[in-house]
């Protein structure tokens, strides 16, 4: 079995054989110019570092960023990322000054839910408001990097697994 990982002219190929591997990557190799950087550390964001009984996913650089593009590297960090004394609607408060920084920053905490999965409610819940985002929205995305903040540490374990279904996601038009 082997699992190719493609994104634009990046390629992560692992395989239940190194044999599998290498012949995969031979013919792969005789139609594109290709280069094996090794054992996978590092891609789009994410860091992979290895231990005993499978993958430790991670994005610690990307939530850093995240915190310093909000302008809050020196928060007071949050252990959850949530406040649940507000509660926040479509209409309430005035709009906030710079929709786009709203937007990218609540972007870049969907794309941190990668390895941080419990955290896809809320974000999901600030998302809801990227079409005019309101004070009281930014205050909610707030929350949530004071949260990253308190827990930058926190990944994703992965272990290995009998399942042997295929499944396969796509975002192509």
């Amino acid at each position: 079995m082997a699992y190719i990982l493609l994104y634009i002219d990046d390629i992560i190929l692992t395989g239940s054989t190194d044999a599998l591997r290498r012949s995969i990557m031979d013919l792969l190799g005789s139609e594109f110019a290709m280069k094996d950087l090794g054992p996978l550390n590092y891609f789009m964001g994410i860091a992979v570092n290895r231990h005993k009984g499978g993958l430790f996913l991670s994005q610690r650089k990307y939530a850093e960023e995240i915190i310093d593009r909000a302008g809050m590297s020196s928060c007071k960090p949050s252990f959850t990322p949530v406040d649940t004394k507000s509660k926040v609607s479509d209409t309430s408060g005035p709009l906030y000054e710079d929709p786009t920084l709203y937007c990218s920053l609540a972007g870049a905490l969907q794309y941190l839910t990668f390895t941080i999965p419990n955290t896809s409610y809320v974000v999901q819940q600030v998302c809801l408001h990227m079409h005019a985002p309101r004070e009281d929205h930014m205050h909610a995305l707030k929350c949530i990097v004071r949260y990253i903040q308190g827990t930058i540490d926190y990944g994703l374990h992965l272990y290995p697994s009998s399942v042997t279904d295929l499944i396969s996601y796509t975002d192509a038009d």
